[in-house]
């Protein structure tokens, strides 16, 4: 019976048949999904995925028989739960039987009776009357004397006086209500363009508080007039009481409650906020933030007010008015495009064409302007108002800071016009440029004027737009001539005005309220009857107003159709000879000749070699033949020969309609043809080389023919009409981007092609211009210069005087690439030349001198008389090409040799060697340096290479050349000769910088390298030359590791030293000794090396000889 009145607890308890039934039926749909999947897996995968399967579910099974085990005590612990909750239920009855004696004991005590009033009783007995009457009941029947005129002035002067002395010496008054007046015991504030209000004290005591007496916000409404008696500036009745009470709460927000006998005791009274350590109370602070809010916010209303009363008056269709962020802003959207009816998919629609859904938004909204840090922070104030408002602070407050401050609020007004709308996307900081600065005007309120504002600056974008497209697009050949499109903006009204043929012109406008595109007309088009097929039109174009152009086009074609009718008679088709897929066409109208240049192109699959035209140029007979009386050079231009290469379309002929028709303009004559037939192959031509510009990327420009010829070389062939062809010029930078040596060339480089008014094949001529003029040098120069003119080959020109290299190509279809070719072959050689001749003034190699060069190779000494020889093979392969280095002597002189040469004295007449260049071993190692970095700096390299190492190769070649005198050994009885006649050493090139001097029993071996600052070590060849590294070997260290040590080689060094070194101090620095060898410069090596090789070779014949 007990556990019967217990209550039933069975908060947090999940009942075990519910578990069980969860973790079956999430086996069971595990299993049935392996059962699916498993047959497609493979055997591993399977496998894999029932063992991950079997484990987790064992895992689970587990704590399920953990969780059964637990159940069996579920009772026991149910009743211990129910009794828990019997317990605390007695508990909290006793606590409320509590409660309620103690409030019982609270109101029993103010219920007991009063005391005895024995004054009174005493009164009553001795006198019969009541002498004490309570001062409250007097006051209620007994009305106050009223203040006299003098009391209230005074009262009113001393409240003045005391509001005087707070603001002037406690009150932090915000500088934005730095104007006020003390009058009738109230101060007025005066906040310009947002509120005027007045205050009160309620005492003279340093802790009265203020009080809210009015206000009037400052602003005009302008726009209708209607209902704006609605909008009064100063409120009243409820408004005013809400304005009034949250003012004053406001400014008493850090202010105890008055003490009051009101409120029932057991009523606790809230407590005020507490200010923080270190503030003071700024209650006008806090006043002027909530005034400042109170009348931004009531602006917005009435904006919001003025844009639904647009809607009202016609445009609910096409604006949405939404108020956001807590009725702070203001989201307008204009241009709505309703979806028709009854077209369910129409979103897709339209999102496919680019359309959006409205035109453009409006957003007005009040936002806080801030500082910025360096300023110093808090509110967007001018430097003198914040300069002000610091000074205020530190004068009333010092140290302590203000427990509020200013926010500074502002209208923030932006327009977005939305891309697409109408077919085009607007240049948003044009526009705004246009329309100028958007702000609210609180002295005229007027959201319509800004709406519409907004809208005519985005009616002229979008008509200058069109504009462009027309006079830029793929008709400007029609529409670019000037008064073919015109926007005519009066005052705020924008329309766009396309001169289609004649008087007739199609006017373009753009609806203020709707967005929608209005296509009107003029002249003839104006007649009655034709507005349905305009309206037709119309309706097209805002449903598509990507087809402007197109509808433009038909339409300028239906009223040329209209007002001049098929017009022309016949037209005769001249082929041209080089060019069969070109013709001149003269075609036979009521007015002239009129003359084209066309492409066609031969359809194969037709049956009779049907042809299709291309594209077609219409060419100006008057400007070809200069016939200045007829019309200015300058009017009308010849058109593209083809729509891919074409660079720019200009005027059609069909301004030649508008000129005067003259007698003659029916005369044809052959002289005529035979011109325009020549310009046609011009025009081929050029538009051949365009092409092979375009399809590398190379950008070009057309250029006066006057300032373009050839030089004198080819001067020869040209024609009378030359002038009338412009040449083309191409920026250097561009055509020889990534091609070899394309610094020597000037900016400009001028193609020009030729023979186009003759019966020889077609050429095209290219002249570049060198930065350096550099004169041809050499015999081979000298015999085919004319004029300081030479032509090294059939296809290139060089006039020395003006450093003017001109590159012939015979075939017009791959010129540039015979230009390439043949330039990479001449610029490096004019570089390496241009180099050459400059080395002697900038590095004082005086003894550096060009011998020859003819554009094609280069020969320059690089000290005394050695000589080496540059050309270049394979220019344009994908390696870069190669060069060829060949080693000479030039003619002996027999001058003293100068004090900075590096070559040796000369030797007698009867004992010089052969006339060889010992560098012509290590040619293949020299070679690769000119093929990295800049051309310049790496033959910059290679001479100063070649200096360095030129006294080890002189002394190395002496070497073998004593070594054979002494041997008896010469070239005539080398095979008569025995081994044992042989020099016992021999010496080759190792590497770049790299000589080794190997002995005969191939097991030792002397190296020379070249170190930096001219420095030669000479070192055993068993010796690495840097330290073994843990890593693996270098092929150097590898190699050393064959050799031997030469015996007692430290001891051979400082032997040689001590006597190759010169007599006197000064030259003491020239040799050192080191671990493994000996460092030389340049010129000390040869005594030291030619004192050690003796030395090493003596030692290392001694066992031989043993």
């Amino acid at each position: 019976m007990f556990e019967m009145e217990l209550p039933v607890v069975d908060v947090g308890q999940v009942s075990l048949g519910e578990l069980l039934s969860r973790v079956a039926q999430g086996t069971y749909a595990e299993l049935v999904e392996l059962a699916e999947t498993l047959p497609n897996m493979s055997d591993a995968a399977r496998k894999r995925t029932l063992a991950d399967w079997v484990v987790k579910t064992k895992k689970q099974v587990v704590k399920l028989y953990a969780v059964m085990k637990w159940a069996r005590d579920a009772d026991t612990v149910q009743t211990c739960m129910n009794i828990t909750g019997f317990l605390m239920n007695q508990n909290q009855q006793f606590l409320d039987v509590i409660g309620r004696l103690t409030y019982a004991k609270e109101r029993l005590d103010p219920a007991r009776v009063r005391n005895h009033d024995l004054l009174t009783s005493l009164d009553v007995l001795t006198s019969g009357t009541y002498q004490r009457l309570p001062s409250v009941i007097k006051k209620s029947f007994i009305p106050d004397r009223p203040l006299t005129d003098t009391e209230v002035i005074k009262t009113l002067n001393a409240i003045e006086d005391t509001i005087r002395y707070r603001l002037r010496m406690t009150e932090i008054i915000p500088v934005e209500m730095s104007q006020h007046r003390i009058a009738d015991g109230r101060v007025h504030f005066n906040v310009p363009k947002l509120f005027e209000t007045s205050l009160c004290l309620r005492g003279g005591e340093k802790d009265d508080e203020w009080f809210f007496v009015s206000v009037k916000f400052l602003f005009k409404v302008g726009g209708d007039a209607t209902g704006n008696r609605e909008l009064p500036q100063e409120p009243t009745g409820l408004l005013k009481r809400h304005i009034v009470n949250e003012a004053n709460a406001r400014m008493a927000y850090y202010l105890p409650f008055p003490e009051t006998t009101d409120v029932p005791s057991n009523i606790e009274k809230p407590e005020r906020p507490k200010l923080p350590e270190g503030t003071i109370d700024a209650p006008l602070v806090r006043l002027y933030n909530f005034l400042q809010m109170m009348s931004l916010s009531y602006q917005l209303e009435i904006l919001w007010y003025q844009a639904q009363r647009m809607r009202s008056l016609g445009w609910a269709d096409y604006l949405k008015v939404e108020m956001l962020n807590n009725r702070k802003t203001l989201f307008v959207s204009y241009w709505l495009r309703p979806a028709p009816q009854n077209a369910p998919g129409w979103s897709q629609v339209r999102s496919r064409m680019g359309l959006p859904p409205h035109g453009g938004t409006l957003t007005i909204s009040i936002a806080e302007s801030r500082a910025t840090q360096q300023a110093g922070g808090g509110p967007a104030r001018s430097p003198v108002a914040r300069m002000l408002a610091d000074l205020q602070q530190r004068a009333k407050s010092g140290e302590a800071r203000p427990s509020d401050e200013v926010e500074g609020l502002m209208f923030d007004v932006r327009w977005e016009p939305m891309k697409g709308t109408l077919g085009v996307i607007v240049n948003q900081e044009e526009a705004m440029a246009t329309v100028g600065r958007l702000e609210v005007d609180s002295e005229n309120l007027d959201f319509e004027g800004m709406l519409v504002r907004v809208i005519h600056a985005h009616t002229r974008s979008i008509l200058l737009s069109f504009q462009s497209q027309l006079q830029n697009g793929p008709a400007r050949n029609v529409f670019s001539p000037e008064g073919k499109v015109t926007l005519d903006s009066r005052g705020d009204y924008h329309q766009l005005r396309v001169h289609l043929c004649a008087d007739e012109v199609a006017v373009i406008s753009i609806d203020t309220r709707t967005g929608r595109m209005n296509l009107r007309d003029t002249g003839d088009l104006a007649a009655a009857g034709r507005w349905p097929r305009f309206a037709t039109i119309t309706d097209g174009l805002n449903e598509t107003p990507s087809k402007l152009l197109d509808t433009l086009s038909r339409l300028r074609l239906l009223v040329k159709l209209h007002k001049l009718g098929p017009s022309a008679r016949g037209t005769i088709y001249i082929q041209l000879a080089r060019f069969p897929n070109h013709y001149l066409v003269l075609v036979i109208t009521e007015e002239d000749f009129r003359y084209a240049l066309i492409s066609v192109k031969v359809l194969t699959d037709s049956m009779f070699a049907n042809m299709i035209m291309e594209d077609i140029g219409w060419l100006d007979v008057r400007r070809i033949r200069e016939d200045r009386d007829v019309g200015t050079p300058g009017e009308v231009v010849i058109g593209p020969l083809n729509s891919q290469v074409s660079q720019q379309r200009k005027h059609h002929v069909d301004a030649l309609a508008r000129s005067v028709l003259r007698e003659d303009s029916f005369k044809l004559d052959t002289q005529t043809l035979r011109e325009l037939y020549a310009y046609c192959c011009a025009r081929v031509a050029y538009t051949r080389v365009e092409l092979q510009l375009k399809r590398r990327g190379i950008p070009y420009t057309h250029v006066n023919p006057a300032s373009s010829l050839p030089p004198s070389e080819l001067s020869h062939i040209q024609s009378s009409l030359a002038r009338s062809v412009p040449a083309l010029c191409v920026q250097s930078s561009d055509i020889l981007s990534g091609a070899p040596a394309a610094e020597a060339a000037m900016p400009n480089i001028r193609v020009i092609p030729l023979n186009w008014w003759s019966d020889k094949k077609a050429q095209v001529v290219t002249c570049v211009k060198l930065k350096y003029v550099q004169q041809p040098v050499g015999k081979r120069a000298a015999a085919r210069a004319t004029n300081n003119i030479i032509r090294p080959s059939k296809r290139i020109v060089y006039d020395a005087t003006e450093a003017v290299v001109s590159f012939l190509s015979e075939n017009v279809d791959a010129c540039v690439d015979e230009f390439l070719e043949e330039w990479a072959r001449v610029s490096k050689m004019v570089v390496i030349a241009r180099e050459v001749a400059r080395m002697g003034k900038e590095r004082k190699w005086q003894d550096v001198r060009l011998l020859s060069f003819d554009l094609q190779t280069v020969e320059f000494a690089y000290a005394a008389d050695y000589a080496v020889s540059i050309s270049c093979t394979d220019q344009l392969s994908p390696t870069g090409g190669s060069f060829e280095l060949r080693f000479s002597r030039s003619a002996p002189t027999f001058r003293p040799t100068q004090p900075a040469s590096l070559a040796p004295p000369p030797l007698p007449v009867s004992l010089r060697p052969p006339r060889t260049n010992p560098h012509e071993e290590a040619e293949p190692y020299l070679r690769q340096i000119l093929r990295h970095g800049p051309l310049a700096t790496s033959l910059y390299r290679l001479v100063g290479l070649l200096r360095d190492t030129l006294p080890v190769v002189v002394e190395l070649d002496h070497m073998i050349t004593r070594a054979r005198e002494q041997a008896g050994w010469s070239r005539s009885n080398a095979i008569s000769k025995s081994s044992a006649d042989e020099p016992w050493f021999d010496t080759f090139v190792k590497g770049l910088g790299w000589w080794r001097v190997l002995y005969g029993d191939l097991r030792h071996a002397l190296d020379l390298r070249l170190m930096t600052d001219k420095h030669i070590v000479i070192l055993d060849a068993s010796r690495p030359l840097f330290q073994r590294s843990p890593g693996p070997q270098t092929e150097g260290v590898m190699e050393s590791l064959a050799f031997q040590p030469i015996p007692d080689f430290r001891d051979l060094i400082t032997e040689a030293v001590r006597v190759a070194r010169p007599p006197g101090t000064a030259n003491k620095e020239r040799v050192a000794v080191i671990d493994i060898g000996v460092v030389c410069e340049g010129e000390s090596v040869g005594p030291v090396l030619r004192a050690l090789h003796e030395r090493v070779l003596k030692k290392l014949k001694e066992p031989a000889i043993r």
